[in-house]
């Protein structure tokens, strides 16, 4: 089975109060993984000492769009922490017009470029607004076929918003899919979401979708809850863990 990380802006509210609690609790609960949204200050030497502790590997971490400017920093904080795949995507302004998406393609073809030629990888991760038709063109089929070299990040709860399944856009796009973040709520706008398993995302059916020699990781996000996140975050790991589509540690 696929591992299960956790990405870790799911618990932003108290990170900051104290980073390594977060992550040990994490451990705790069996994640086998993370995946970072920042360092909210503390050094990646730091970071990686507590990941050896605990266990915890890093599935992925959400960048910046690496540039040629940013990529020697990135690489090096990553390779730190034991990572080699970057996550980035671009908000709704990039995508209205099909130019704005081509240059958008453009940036995430240069990252892609920048990432191998430091042994590591890039994926595109998507929100609703990819799943929308700019001048006759399906965005997120133009992004990719412009963006040979990027790999994908599909966000299901947004694939399913934005109205579309997210079992066929796994099946068609499974070749280009290590990484899948795993959300659940109502679907409805401007509602919170929900523990995973406990809204009306088709959990099972996007994950069977996947190719299990392509998926590396499945990663827990939850944007916003209307119950205790803590909680939630447990019982997204007991469904997934317990109807055997993910493994964890416990």
């Amino acid at each position: 089975m696929t591992p299960l990380s956790i990405q870790l802006y799911t618990l932003r509210d108290v990170i900051n109060a104290d980073f390594p609690a977060v992550l040990r609790r994490v451990a705790e609960i069996g994640y086998k993984g993370v995946e970072f949204a920042g360092l909210h200050g503390i050094v990646p030497a730091e970071i990686a000492a507590i990941l050896s502790e605990t266990g915890l590997e890093v599935s992925s971490s959400h960048v910046g769009i690496p540039t040629r400017e940013t990529i020697a920093k990135l690489a090096d904080t990553e390779k730190t922490l034991g990572n080699t795949r970057l996550v980035a995507g671009f908000g709704p302004d990039q995508f209205k017009t099909l130019d704005e998406c081509k240059r958008s393609a453009e940036k995430f073809q240069t990252a892609a470029q920048l990432a191998a030629e430091e042994g590591l990888t890039f994926a595109i991760h998507n929100h609703w607004w990819e799943f929308q038709t700019v001048d006759g063109h399906h965005v997120y089929d133009y992004v990719l076929e412009s963006a040979p070299d990027a790999l994908c990040e599909l966000d299901i709860y947004w694939v399913a918003y934005a109205g579309a399944s997210p079992a066929e856009v796994i099946a068609k796009h499974k070749s280009r899919l290590p990484l899948l973040h795993i959300k659940d709520g109502s679907l409805e706008k401007d509602t919170a979401m929900t523990a995973v398993g406990r809204g009306k995302v088709d959990i099972k059916a996007a994950i069977g979708a996947a190719d299990p020699e392509v998926l590396k990781w499945l990663i827990v996000e939850l944007d916003s809850c209307d119950t205790d996140m803590w909680e939630a975050v447990a019982q997204s790991y007991t469904y997934l863990t317990q109807n055997r589509l993910a493994a964890g540690n416990k």
